[in-house]
């Protein structure tokens, strides 16, 4: 199709002489990175709390038992190592979902745990259930450790403990792995934390699992608080492993799980879209962008968007447009110097070019693309662009048109409206 005298800088360049410019530069040049985190000297591992504490959000549905074995496939997918996948002393329902996703499990390479109470009669039905498919389940046996909550439940730290010996005992004489989990965690007085976990310890838990249960810590207390749990660990002489559980009430839910890695936390945990209890939990899809991007996690997450699609659509929460990487505008802009940059990219032959140039988050790696559209602050080249990939011949008149259009509006225009414009 001819472009209109004048627009032809804005549609091609010239192939023979610029499109080898980009392949003639060492990539690495072309993006200096100020982010010079240190890798962890061990595999991070993910642990992803969707169907517990996601479904404990306020708006948050039951999904269906299928869509739930579909996230767990895309669990799987994903590279992501286990699934929280209920509280079988919530009730019979709980307890035959929790089954039916265990059966699904046993065959893949995700394996499932489940949040009971350190009591004997919440984890005697999770033992059943292991009994049945034969495959581990691991218990997550939870206690409130602030001192707040134990004036509210008018607890005492030495029946605490022995509640939490005994619970973990049953586990080990079941031959069920266990991971004892000391709710509020960052509110707490260091000597309760140290006689809870190092009680466990000795009862065989393989995990521990400090939280922040309501969104309290910043990453400086995660790194400190992290440091001590790690001193009791090292001084039990056990392989146990530390889990981060991270709440996101301050807005710092996925600062704070960088700052636990970087600590020593092993295993991570995290939901679609930061779903859960209040304003929820950290954002297992973000959590895997961002490990991704810092070199620390090599799985394909190409299926990344697809799993929060399901997730949103499943539990009935709505992803909201600026989402970060997976929300409709992520990838979106309509502004003129911005489009400018990213169809040059494109018209130079190379996507990752296109991908980076104007954005920090390569589209690519998780399986989305870039979008050119119009509005009050586009140029002639998202016009050009949006045409001609709508197959409307470029003319300087039909141009003309939808910037006059654009101009006028008050919000970005849909592509069928940029067409109608044109004339």
């Amino acid at each position: 199709m001819p472009a209109a005298s004048g627009l032809s800088q804005v549609r091609t360049l010239n192939a023979d002489n610029d499109s080898h410019a980009i392949m003639t530069t060492k990539k690495d040049n072309l993006i200096h990175d100020w982010n010079l985190d240190p890798a962890p000297r061990f595999e991070v591992q993910l642990d992803d709390e969707t169907l517990r504490d996601g479904l404990q959000s306020p708006s948050a549905l039951d999904p269906s038992l299928d869509d739930k074995i579909a996230l767990i496939h895309l669990m799987e997918s994903l590279g992501i190592h286990t699934a929280n996948i209920g509280l079988p002393g919530a009730s019979e329902k709980a307890r035959s979902q929790i089954l039916a996703l265990c059966r699904e499990m046993a065959d893949l390479n995700i394996t499932p745990n489940v949040a009971c109470r350190t009591l004997v009669s919440d984890i005697a039905p999770a033992a059943e259930a292991m009994q049945v498919v034969g495959a581990p389940i691991e218990v997550c046996a939870f206690i409130g450790s602030s001192p707040i909550r134990m004036f509210a439940e008018d607890w005492k730290i030495e029946k605490m403990v022995e509640l939490s010996k005994e619970a973990i005992e049953f586990c080990t004489k079941e031959g069920m792995p266990s991971m004892f989990v000391t709710e509020d965690t960052t509110r707490a007085q260091p000597d309760h934390v140290r006689a809870l976990y190092e009680a466990a310890i000795e009862a065989g838990a393989s995990r521990i699992c400090v939280c922040d249960t309501c969104g309290h810590v910043t990453p400086s207390g995660v790194r400190r608080l992290i440091g001590f749990v790690k001193e009791i660990v090292a001084e039990s002489g056990r392989d146990v492993g530390i889990d981060w559980h991270g709440h996101r009430d301050r807005g710092l839910g996925l600062a704070n799980a960088l700052a636990a890695i970087e600590s020593g936390a092993t295993r991570i945990h995290g939901s679609a879209m930061g779903v859960g209890e209040r304003t929820g939990n950290v954002e297992m899809d973000l959590l895997l962008v961002n490990l991704k991007l810092l070199g620390w996690f090599d799985g394909d997450l190409t299926r990344l968007g697809e799993y929060v699609e399901l997730a949103a659509r499943a539990i009935g929460i709505p992803l909201p447009p600026n989402y970060a990487v997976f929300g409709k505008d992520a990838f979106e802009t309509s502004t003129g110097v911005h489009a400018a940059a990213v169809i040059k990219a494109f018209n130079k032959g190379d996507d990752w070019l296109a991908n980076r140039v104007y954005s920090g988050v390569p589209a690519d790696l998780f399986g989305l693309k870039q979008k050119i559209a119009v509005g009050p602050m586009s140029g002639k080249s998202n016009i050009v662009w949006v045409l001609e990939h709508n197959g409307i011949e470029v003319t300087e008149e039909r141009v003309g048109r939808v910037l006059e259009a654009a101009k006028a509006s008050n919000r970005q225009l849909t592509d069928d409206e940029v067409v109608t414009a044109a004339g």
